[in-house]
């Protein structure tokens, strides 16, 4: 691995990154918060000098024209991690401490929801608007947003998309990377302006619409409202949540054709959409149903509960229309379940993705088979085409990870916090990029009481969550770090 061209790939862009920083002085000059400039002007600079520093050692154009896997990966993990730490620095200005300013800020980022916030009356909307801001970034992902943008990345992009962006299916819209993180990001954003403008529409202020689009549409949850969705009070309000929360969680491949190509058959070839949508309804109506006869709820409200919840939770968006800390145990236990479905690949939300555990039920019927039948030939296949056995090697590697990670970080967690539920919900919560779960890790609760060691391994659990695994495991080999020249 060429690790200066790693390093001066990143530099470049915490360079780009320092600009997004300064989008919350607006809106605080807009608000007349001018207290709250300072804080992102700073982390403003931090951003420009960490850039400046790994930008000392120029890599020429054609060093980042063949950029090859192993240091796309780099890229992505390293990228992601500096992300984090600038993106922390806004916090420490509204005295969250260092710890809980990385956590807020990792959260963030990793579009993952939890929070150590308790009291939201001491915050300015500048603030709330900054923590919206950066689940939007990292909904769509900043490599595939500089992919788009920077022409230097044209050539490259190809390896650090699908590096920070992995997909059991590689597909793309169009025949060339750039063209295709343009047409995402473009997708991406129609959607949240739509959001906003719906919002609006339907009664909530800009702030409030801004925040909560950029939150739904970046599959994130944060909110400015302490309650969540539960504080508008409002049944039209989270329909038109939970559907644009649905649509980010939606293959935007898919998407794609469907508003732009006008192939509106696409969504009803697709496996994996198909898949999406009945497990969906099939969660959300079971939940509904337990929520009748176990929790007394009346038929409408625990329809819109069940389904809210289960698209909130699947696709790792994680509002709350009810506190569901508080159902019921069957209730809880379906709920829990969802946690674990997740949505579509190259979307925004996180987790195992629906296509993997498709090809996990094949491959299980594939053995099956076999076994019956041992000189039978059974090709996988996943979105129409036949799933190389290299292919399935990385998806059945993918998915044992993922539980052996979820499995070694609940039983430390265990450990530190001695309780069960902290351990085992707070560990899919957050690697899930999830947020709330249940006990005191609700919807209404927050992150803050747990120990020192606790929030790290879940802030670990965030960053290798949203980056898939993949990145992270790449570093973890030796061959990684044979350095060339």
């Amino acid at each position: 691995m060429r690790l200066y061209v790693v390093i001066n790939t990143v530099g470049i862009m915490l360079r780009y990154v320092a600009l997004i920083m300064l989008l919350p002085v607006i809106f605080a000059l807009f608000y007349k918060e001018y207290s709250s400039i300072l804080p992102f002007i700073s982390g403003c600079l931090v951003s420009l000098g960490f850039g400046g520093i790994f930008s000392l050692n120029k890599a020429s154009e054609k060093d980042i024209d063949t950029i090859n896997k192993a240091e796309a990966l780099a890229t992505a993990f390293f990228a992601w991690v500096f992300f984090a730490l600038v993106a922390a620095v806004p916090y420490i200005f509204y005295n969250l401490g260092i710890v809980n300013s990385l956590f807020e800020a990792v959260s963030g980022i990793s579009t993952t929801g939890a929070t150590i916030l308790k009291d939201f009356s001491v915050y300015p909307k500048t603030f709330f608007f900054y923590r919206s801001m950066t689940q939007w970034f990292g909904g769509m992902g900043i490599i595939v947003l500089f992919i788009a943008i920077l022409p230097k990345f044209s050539v490259a992009g190809r390896q650090m998309f699908f590096a920070e962006s992995p997909n059991p299916v590689e597909e793309k819209v169009t025949p060339r990377v750039r063209h295709t993180a343009s047409w995402l990001w473009a997708i991406y954003m129609s959607l949240t302006l739509l959001q906003i403008i719906v919002l609006k529409i339907a009664g909530l202020d800009f702030f409030h619409s801004i925040c909560t689009s950029f939150s739904t549409v970046g599959a994130g949850g944060f909110s400015p409202n302490a309650d969540s969705t539960i504080g508008y009070g409002s049944n039209l309000i989270t329909v038109i949540i939970m559907i644009f929360a649905f649509l980010a969680g939606t293959n935007f491949i898919i998407l794609y054709k469907f508003f732009i190509q006008g192939k509106f058959r696409a969504p009803f070839k697709s496996e994996e959409f198909i898949t999406y949508v009945l497990v969906t309804l099939l969660i959300g109506c079971l939940i509904a149903f337990s929520l009748c006869i176990n929790s007394g709820y009346a038929p409408k409200d625990g329809i819109l509960a069940g389904l809210f919840q289960t698209v909130s939770i699947m696709t790792s968006t994680g509002f709350a229309s009810v506190d569901f800390a508080s159902w019921d145990f069957s209730s809880k236990l379906l709920l829990f379940m969802a946690m674990f479905v997740s949505a579509s690949a190259i979307s925004a939300c996180g987790g195992l993705k629906i296509t993997r555990w498709i090809f996990v039920f094949k491959y299980i019927k594939r053995e099956l088979n076999k076994i019956m039948h041992p000189n039978g030939v059974y090709p996988i296949r996943l979105e129409g085409g036949v799933v190389s056995s290299e292919t399935a090697q990385q998806i059945m590697a993918f998915v044992i990870f993922y539980f052996a990670l979820f499995g070694i970080t609940a039983f430390i967690t265990g450990f530190i916090e001695q309780n069960s539920t902290i351990a085992v919900v707070g560990s899919i919560a957050t690697l899930g990029n999830i947020g709330p779960g249940f006990g005191a890790l609700g919807p209404m609760g927050s992150f803050d009481d747990l120990n020192t060691a606790t929030k790290f391994i879940f802030m670990f659990n965030m960053l290798i969550g949203r980056l898939e695994l993949i990145p992270f495991l790449a570093i973890l080999h030796k061959d990684m770090w044979a350095i060339k020249k």
